[in-house]
């Protein structure tokens, strides 16, 4: 088995179906599927594969899952979180016929924490530093609100502090310069496994390529060796996927998120 195959392996094996429904409301179980709902109303699917499933019975599937989704009104949103290198056969065909509507795919990366754990030279001026307080955890949220080009949220921002606030090691990290925030990310461990996951890492335009993001990814990647945690993954657009492909990590395949709105 080679590393990018032993990588897989690893993600496939450590972070599906109990590790992404663990901060759920209420979890049922269907087939192969596990099928969750969050808070804030916000459903999803998680699955370590689906076997060998037919087209028809992954459109059996299909259609149970936004039955449920549909006959729970405390449900706004829902995604299903398709991977590149699973055996589904007709499952994007089901999913669009079912409305669920394919966001942007992005680049599974995992690698070693300590390849990222590295020294990086900062611009003049830059700081790179963990925020706690209130009021700076919403000023790093609604910076990358603005660099993703979404509208700032509030909920998105009260969901980070209750992360950050159940003690389990989340982190939230920001690059600043001049009091202004410049870059933002999180560090999510993930209990019971070799992870940590880097989430949300945001950089404004004119500071990439000047070591920002990279410096962000290494104070995040010391923290979660401090904790115990050998394995970093990401889900990683084309913005950071190359940063973290030079930094030792590995693409091991794609996900798509399927999203169905009420």
């Amino acid at each position: 088995m080679d590393d990018r195959a032993a990588l897989l392996l690893a993600y496939d094996d450590e972070l599906r179906t109990d590790a992404e429904v663990r901060e759920a409301e209420a979890v049922e179980r269907f087939g192969p599927l596990l099928v969750a709902r969050f808070a804030g109303g916000r459903g999803f699917v998680s699955y370590r594969d689906l076997g060998d499933a037919t087209a028809e019975r992954v459109g059996e599937l299909v259609t149970e899952v936004a039955r449920r989704f549909a006959d729970d009104e405390r449900i706004v949103e829902a995604e299903w979180k398709t991977r590149g290198h699973d055996a589904a056969p007709g499952l994007h065909e089901a999913l669009l016929g079912h409305g669920f509507v394919p966001e942007e795919p992005e680049s599974i990366m995992v690698g070693e924490a300590s390849s990222l754990a590295v020294d990086v030279e900062l611009p003049p001026g830059v700081v790179v530093r963990r925020v706690v307080e209130e009021h700076e955890v919403r000023a790093a949220s609604a910076m990358q609100d603005e660099v993703f080009g979404a509208p700032v949220s509030e909920v998105r921002a009260d969901e980070l502090l209750r992360k950050l606030a159940r003690g389990d090691g989340v982190e939230e990290w920001v690059a600043e310069v001049d009091g202004r925030f410049i870059s933002a990310g999180r560090i999510e461990p993930v209990p019971g496994t070799r992870f940590a996951g880097i989430w949300g890492g945001a950089t404004r335009e004119e500071w990439r390529g000047r070591g920002v993001y990279r410096a962000l990814t290494s104070a995040r990647a010391r923290s979660a060796l401090a904790q115990g945690k050998t394995l970093i993954n990401s889900d990683s657009t084309e913005f950071s996927r190359p940063i973290l492909e030079r930094s030792g990590l590995v693409k091991v395949s794609t996900t798509t998120p399927y999203v169905w709105q009420r």
